[in-house]
């Protein structure tokens, strides 16, 4: 490589480090003041994903989350959404680059959760009760997300609404997760399941056979309009 290219190199790499460092967004940047709050050493790394209603966004002290990373409230940006958050980071989390979190009401990530790349959490999702209706214009449910502290989100796991993960968990990639888990509890498969778990008396440990989630209480609604269409 010639003396010109290794120093045009050189340039360029200098030029994208101080663009990355200049663009993150941090409590003292500008686009940190739109959050509802940032805490102290909280960074988003440059460049990121989609961001918008920071207004009902909180994300926790010293938290990172990644390049590329899209986190939204809302269906889209201008709607009032209402006095509360709807997503909350806790504080020393890592959520990894590619990321996507969606929320519309609810979605609780406490703190020390560190997440792979490509994972996707959301508490919304289309429904399909009406079989003449295009899905895509069905109105979407939604129902909260709760993600427990100190918990590991394997890359490219889906966390589904409604999905409540206890503490210290770890969530396999490639995951999809639909349900309540208890804490100390290791989550895998389509769908998840507790493959193992840990006690006092026996450590970790492989249930006989593998655990499915608590099923999440059926949708009055969609049982009202089932029970209207049979009778």
């Amino acid at each position: 490589m010639s003396f010109v290219k290794r120093a045009v190199g050189r340039l360029v790499h200098l030029g994208w480090a101080y663009v990355r460092e200049a663009a993150a967004i941090s409590p003292g940047a500008p686009g940190g003041y739109r959050f509802r709050s940032m805490g102290e050493g909280a960074c988003l790394s440059f460049p990121q994903g989609a961001i918008f209603g920071e207004q009902w966004i909180e994300i926790g002290p010293h938290t990172l989350v990644g390049e590329r990373v899209s986190i939204s409230a809302g269906m889209g940006p201008g709607v009032d959404l209402g006095p509360s958050s709807i997503v909350r980071i806790g504080r020393g989390c890592s959520i990894g680059r590619g990321s996507h979190i969606v929320g519309h009401q609810s979605i609780d990530i406490g703190d020390d959760v560190f997440t792979g790349p490509y994972v996707y959490i959301t508490d919304q999702n289309h429904v399909y009760d009406d079989p003449e209706t295009p899905i895509g214009r069905q109105w979407p449910r939604n129902k909260p997300v709760s993600i427990g502290s100190g918990s590991w989100i394997g890359t490219g796991a889906i966390i589904l609404p409604g999905t409540r993960i206890g503490r210290q968990s770890v969530v396999a990639g490639g995951a999809v997760v639909r349900g309540e888990f208890p804490d100390h509890a290791v989550i895998a498969g389509v769908p998840a399941k507790i493959v193992r778990r840990h006690s006092p008396d026996l450590g970790w440990h492989t249930p006989s056979g593998p655990l499915r989630p608590s099923p999440l209480p059926a949708d009055p609604r969609a049982r009202a309009e089932r029970e209207s269409r049979t009778a």
